[in-house]
């Protein structure tokens, strides 16, 4: 008889226990989902600014290499301005190098963490080819 008054005792036990862990669990799920998200962005950024430089290794144009940056990363939104890439020197010589930076803002979905997140990527080519 003891044994089912303890049982008793004990409903809704489960419910308060999942009640104090589940703003836990939605933290870190929620952390999850904001990290794989930035991320993502910050490679499909490193990907642009690599492509940016490759087009300014060979044609020697930087209008065209922010152009080629920009559409490298089709999946950024919004999208990548041309005053986000920034390409140095502004021509290529011989056996020198050039180098595509990007500076990305990355507005976060949940807030938790803060509004914005401030990304770079980078990418360097020796030009001429």
């Amino acid at each position: 008889m003891k044994r089912l008054r303890d049982r008793f005792n004990e409903r809704g036990a489960a419910a308060v226990e999942f009640a104090l862990i589940l703003p836990v669990l939605l933290l870190l799920v929620m952390g999850l989902i904001e990290f794989s998200r930035v991320f993502n962005i910050q490679i499909s950024l490193s990907n642009a600014a690599r492509e940016g430089a490759r087009t300014m290794a060979i044609h020697d144009d930087p209008a065209r290499a922010r152009t080629a940056a920009s559409a490298a990363a089709p999946s950024i939104n919004p999208a990548i301005a041309d005053g986000q890439i920034t390409v140095s020197p502004g021509a290529c010589t011989p056996d020198a190098t050039v180098e595509v930076t990007i500076d990305y803002n990355v507005a976060l979905m949940t807030g938790f963490f803060g509004a914005t997140i401030p990304l770079t990527g980078t990418g360097v080519m020796l030009c001429g080819g």
